[in-house]
């Protein structure tokens, strides 16, 4: 089963607003994440429990997102630097 990338739109807003070189990493990220986007090692905790992250350390920006088994969807709901993308996620 391959799961759809969808966007929230802070997340969206927030996704226009990067270099273009730092989408085309996350963008090869969230492809690979299509087939199998439960990485137990991504799993994060906390206030956080249900969500994922992908990290790209050489720039030091997180993308977090959700999986709606559902509707087969990856539920991008923030992107940037760690702790902006902290302040604004609402996991369920």
């Amino acid at each position: 089963m391959i799961f759809n990338i969808d966007f929230d739109e802070r997340a969206l807003k927030e996704w226009y607003k990067l270099d273009q070189s730092i989408r085309d990493q996350f963008k090869k990220k969230l492809r690979k994440l299509q087939n199998n986007p439960y990485i137990e090692s991504a799993r994060l905790h906390g206030d956080l429990v249900g969500c994922f992250k992908i990290k790209l350390r050489s720039s030091g920006f997180r993308l977090v997102y959700q999986v709606i088994e559902e509707e087969i969807v990856i539920w991008v709901i923030a992107v940037g630097k760690r702790e902006d993308a902290k302040k604004s996620v609402f996991c369920v």
